[in-house]
């Protein structure tokens, strides 16, 4: 006998008039993917879902069957999937070096290979010294967080141009119980003061990137920067020097094939002990230098 359908001809998320015969965990994952669902989206989506957090739950209960209404709910969350909205928009959460983060349209879905800047950024910050660090461009907060709970002598600051995003990161930050401090402004422009490291994960792709239709459910201000991709790294790199105490580190995430430029930017700007390091998949994703000047 052929298995009940999920996905039908019917638009995914159109509004079912009967109900939908009885489906299997199983039979639910297997649909999803033949609809086009990379296995760990189905798989989360579904979870998120049924209100567990386990993928082995889901090995061990597939023969569970969904209710009506759960399999009209997972048909719609594929769909949307399938039109390419994040799966942390979906679920409302994201997990980032550890911690579990609250993240919505209002913010970028944080990638992994940002994690790369994190653990270049902590080796920066001896355990058990207190130190200044400022993240730009906090949006959930992300990598401020992950700083300040790994380094919780340290004293964070977490820095956006929008409201809507310092509202996910503050809310993100107290349910974490982390004292990060927010500070709503353009880059540096209404920071005061002077760290021992500055980081950022900036926009930084070009404007006309086909790239971005991938991209239209997360905020274009927080993904574009200019005809080149460069706009927000140029004013970072100005902006740094004088937000540095001698000695700090500014360290910067960027697209795959900006290394070279952000790295002549750098030393441009002044800094020195220029180098880059890859991503996960061995693209070189961030770059950073030192800052000597004393005057």
């Amino acid at each position: 006998m052929p298995e009940p359908a999920l996905f039908t001809t019917a638009p995914i998320d159109a509004p079912i008039s009967a109900p939908i015969d009885a489906l299997t965990i199983a039979q639910a994952l297997r649909q999803a993917q033949q609809a086009g669902l990379e296995r760990i989206d189905a798989q989360l989506l579904l979870l998120h879902l049924l209100g567990h957090n386990s993928r082995a739950w889901l090995l061990t209960h597939d023969d569970q069957l969904l209710t009506p209404a759960q399999a009209q709910q997972y048909a719609a969350l594929c769909a949307q999937r399938l039109d390419a909205v994040p799966v942390a928009y979906l679920t409302g959460c994201k997990e980032f070096f550890g911690l579990p983060l609250q993240v919505d349209a209002r913010v970028l879905d944080p990638r992994p290979d940002t994690e790369i800047l994190v653990e270049w950024a902590l080796e920066h910050m001896a355990p058990h010294t207190p130190c200044c660090v400022a993240d730009l461009g906090t949006g959930s907060g992300a990598i401020a967080l992950a700083l300040q709970h790994q380094r919780p002598q340290a004293s964070v600051t977490a820095v956006d141009v929008s409201a809507d995003a310092l509202a996910v990161a503050q809310a993100n930050a107290q349910r974490l119980q982390l004292p990060v401090r927010f500070i709503q402004g353009a880059w540096l422009s209404r920071v005061d003061g002077v760290f021992d490291l500055i980081v950022s994960n900036p926009p930084y792709i070009r404007q006309d990137d086909p790239h971005m239709a991938a991209l239209r459910h997360e905020p274009r201000q927080a993904l574009t920067s200019g005809a080149d991709g460069l706009d927000d790294i140029r004013t970072i790199a100005a902006q740094a020097p004088a937000h540095l105490h001698p000695g700090g580190w500014l360290l910067l995430e960027h697209g795959w094939d900006q290394a070279e430029a952000v790295q002549t930017l750098l030393r441009q700007a002044g800094f020195a002990h220029v180098s880059s390091r890859q991503d996960l998949a061995g693209q070189w994703r961030c770059t950073g230098g030192q800052w000597l000047n004393q005057n």
